[in-house]
């Protein structure tokens, strides 16, 4: 036995005991734990754009647990097993990479069915998608959605041409958006920003940049910054509110300073 499996062994034991035994954990469902999990999901986000390694290592366990949970409620309900959902997802990576050889449930290494490298989304199609975008989730925010989506498109061929054409549609989008707010028409600047923001996010893309990374860490980067900007202010014996705008401006520019020369 492999450690890995020692580890993922003495995990599910331990699942298996709290299940029976703790308060908390033996009156958990499937439904109950939804919610916790995608906290967990963005805790592991939040660590992975702060590159923190340690951090992201340990909210990767409290997800690995709450997957494994999730097997065993399932399998309580007698729905499918822990080795269902391996196995499933191993049958889906041979079935999408038709051009490598991989294993089978065995060991055995299995010869391509195929040698030219097949797309992606092409691949997922044959399995009974009606559309490429259908396993875009419809809760997604916004943001990541438009990533997802551009991305999928993409895979089945249906991109610009390159990186400045992608420009070019940003360009005329913010033109567009730039008339209607001229004109007073607010209905359809928000349209217009709308697609601004799309045509922004694909040309991103196109340049090798995930847009929702991106803003994610401009967030961060602010959130540090304006926080600064309230702890020089308390020094100084004032409340952010009270002061005018170039004081806070003042401040701001040395938040930033302070950065640069960590």
């Amino acid at each position: 036995m492999t450690e890995e499996q020692k580890s993922l062994k003495w995990l599910s034991s331990i699942l298996d005991i709290l299940l029976s035994e703790c308060p908390w954990d033996s009156v958990q469902t499937i439904d109950s734990l939804r919610y916790l999990t995608i906290e967990e999901v963005y805790e592991l986000s939040e660590s992975i754009i702060a590159g923190n390694r340690e951090e992201m290592g340990k909210e990767m366990g409290d997800l690995f647990m709450h997957l494994l949970f999730y097997a065993k409620l399932a399998e309580k309900e007698g729905a499918f097993t822990a080795a269902d959902v391996l196995d499933g997802i191993s049958q889906k990576l041979i079935r999408r990479h038709p051009h490598i050889a991989l294993p089978d449930r065995e060991g055995q290494l299995q010869k391509p069915s195929r040698s030219d490298k097949p797309r992606w989304e092409e691949v997922k199609m044959g399995e009974g998608r009606r559309s490429a975008l259908e396993g875009v989730p419809e809760s997604l925010p916004p943001l990541v959605k438009a990533v997802r989506m551009q991305e999928k498109a993409s895979g089945m061929g249906f991109d610009f041409a390159d990186s400045g054409a992608a420009h070019d549609k940003f360009k005329e989008e913010y033109g567009e958006f730039c008339q209607a707010l001229e004109a007073g028409e607010r209905g359809h600047a928000e349209e217009e920003l709308g697609d601004m923001l799309f045509a922004l996010v694909k040309w991103a893309a196109s340049e090798g940049i995930n847009a929702d990374d991106a803003l994610s860490r401009a967030n961060r980067k602010f959130q540090r910054r304006f926080t600064s900007v309230e702890r020089q202010a308390q020094k100084l014996g004032k409340h952010l509110a009270e002061m005018d705008r170039e004081e806070m401006l003042q401040l701001w520019e040395e938040a930033k300073q302070e950065e640069r020369i960590r």
